[in-house]
């Protein structure tokens, strides 16, 4: 695990509120925070959503093809990190700094509003430009704005974007390409992927209800999260992360959960871990019914019930290309700062479904009584593409060896 990267800074906005302290305390309070009720145009339905209500970064330092919420999610991540970003590129060099950003939405919705507005009026709106929804943006506004010179690219497979992106980063710092990755994950709210899931009567009205025998689809959220990671020590470690494509279907996941599981394992293998030193799991849980009952099946093979495990989507709503990114995150968060072990919750009506293999779910308050070590987060994508982060903190100590007497 030597040469594993370090996530060194961490910016982030989300539903659970902007910046590390907000966020923390919304994960782990006593109630859950209130996803935002509010009507979507696509389905002509009032459904919670995962929405940023705070204001967002200014966009007039991007150009005018670049100006999106979107983009606006991620100036707002990074602002958070500003100083440490500019350290690692004064300390490295601009051409030694790089940007990996994973997305499924870029700047759709701006293109939404110019066609809802030409409608109306027979022109499109001033100031819209089509690269708007570019899915390049993102990172290529990144490395303009700040005068990057590394590699820049944005992954877009779907809801495992971001955590992708998060492995393709460490990659590059392994090849030696770079010695500085501004990594993450974002998307924004829009009417195509609301409309896109509504299809496939996977978008639920009311607060998604993972793992539950009453559980009816996603909620669909917006996030963005932004990493420095680096190799000089930090307080998180990426340790491991594992990829696999089952290509079993192109929306529904492989119902036996082999792929899931070669994810996993890989993400073990590669972070050179057993199951029993992973102190919590993060599930990709939407919420619908495929998923849940591949996933539950796939970590019950792998771990049984001797893993905590929950799905933190009904805070944040499920942030698609995003959501890898921001659970690692959330992860991130529970490594750091938590001597006592707090978990993230798994909120629900309780009600489990009798189909479905008991996991040990989270209940909200639980506690390990100890700092966290390691963590592992799943992100499970259209197309059957899986992805395992597997995170350790750095300056946890080894948890002592239960002693067994005859």
């Amino acid at each position: 695990m030597s040469s594993a990267p370090y996530l060194n800074a961490l910016g982030l906005v989300s539903a659970l509120g902007e910046g590390l302290e907000l966020t923390r305390a919304a994960l782990f309070g006593a109630q859950p925070q209130c996803v935002l009720v509010q009507p979507a145009r696509a389905s002509g339905r009032a459904l919670h959503q995962g929405a940023v209500r705070g204001p967002l970064a200014d966009l007039a330092c991007l150009p005018p093809a670049q100006r999106s919420r979107n983009n606006a999610l991620l100036l707002t991540a990074l602002a958070q990190i500003r100083p440490q970003v500019d350290a690692a590129l004064a300390r490295f060099g601009a051409h030694r700094v790089a940007s990996v950003v994973g997305t499924s939405t870029s700047g759709i919705g701006e293109s939404e509003q110019a066609f809802a507005y030409f409608q109306t009026q027979g022109v499109l709106p001033p100031g819209f430009d089509l690269a708007q929804q570019e899915m390049g943006s993102p990172s290529a506004a990144l490395s303009g704005l700040l005068g990057l010179r590394g590699p820049a690219y944005t992954v877009s497979t779907a809801c495992s974007s971001s955590a992708k992106a998060l492995a393709s980063a460490a990659r590059l710092l392994q090849a030696d390409l770079c010695d500085a990755v501004l990594v993450g994950g974002v998307d924004s709210l829009c009417d195509f992927t609301v409309a896109g899931f509504a299809a496939l009567e996977s978008v639920s009205a009311e607060r998604c209800n993972p793992m539950s025998v009453h559980r009816n689809g996603i909620n669909i959220g917006e996030a963005a999260v932004l990493f420095l990671m680096t190799r000089e020590p930090g307080p998180v470690r990426l340790e491991g992360w594992g990829e696999s494509s089952d290509a079993h279907h192109i929306s529904a996941p492989d119902p036996s959960g082999k792929g899931a599981l070669g994810a996993m394992r890989g993400a073990l293998q590669r972070a050179q871990l057993s199951t029993a030193e992973i102190d919590y799991l993060n599930m990709h849980g939407t919420a619908t019914v495929q998923n849940d009952a591949m996933e539950s099946r796939a970590i019950f093979e792998l771990f049984g019930n001797c893993v905590p495990v929950s799905s933190t989507k009904p805070l944040t709503g499920h942030t698609l290309g995003a959501a890898g990114a921001l659970e690692a995150a959330l992860c991130w968060l529970s490594l750091t700062d938590n001597p006592e072990g707090l978990l993230p919750p798994h909120w629900w009506d309780g009600a489990h479904d009798p189909t479905l293999p008991a996991l040990d779910l989270v209940a909200p308050g639980r506690t390990r009584g100890t700092a966290l070590r390691h963590v592992m987060s799943n992100s499970f994508a259209f197309g059957g593409n899986n992805v395992s982060l597997v995170l350790g903190c750095h300056t946890a100590p080894d948890r002592p060896k239960e002693v067994h007497h005859a």
